[in-house]
């Protein structure tokens, strides 16, 4: 039974993560729209969107998170793959 409550545990921590992360990025791509009828005539250098930066902290506690879920059992080699890569590629 431990092994199953470390297991819900785990991928509720995981989900809350993907959906904070979710929301973070729908806000960010909400953002440029409604500041886009604000903008002076006059034409400027086009503004490069920053993309929000994670800390090394953050990045080794998801990949850690990642490392849990594949040890458990309930992601794939190819799903911790594909993960590790978009968390590293950030």
């Amino acid at each position: 039974m431990p092994r199953l409550l470390r297991r819900a545990a785990v991928l509720g921590a995981t989900a809350h993560i993907a959906s904070k992360r979710g929301q973070a990025k729908a806000e960010a791509a909400a953002e440029p729209q409604e500041q886009a009828p604000e903008a002076p005539a006059t034409p400027q250098a086009p503004a490069t969107p920053q993309a929000p930066a994670s800390s090394p902290q953050d990045s080794y506690a998801e990949l850690m998170k990642l490392k849990e879920l594949l040890d458990a059992g309930v992601l794939t080699q190819a799903e911790f793959d594909a993960e590790k890569k978009k968390i590293l590629d950030a």
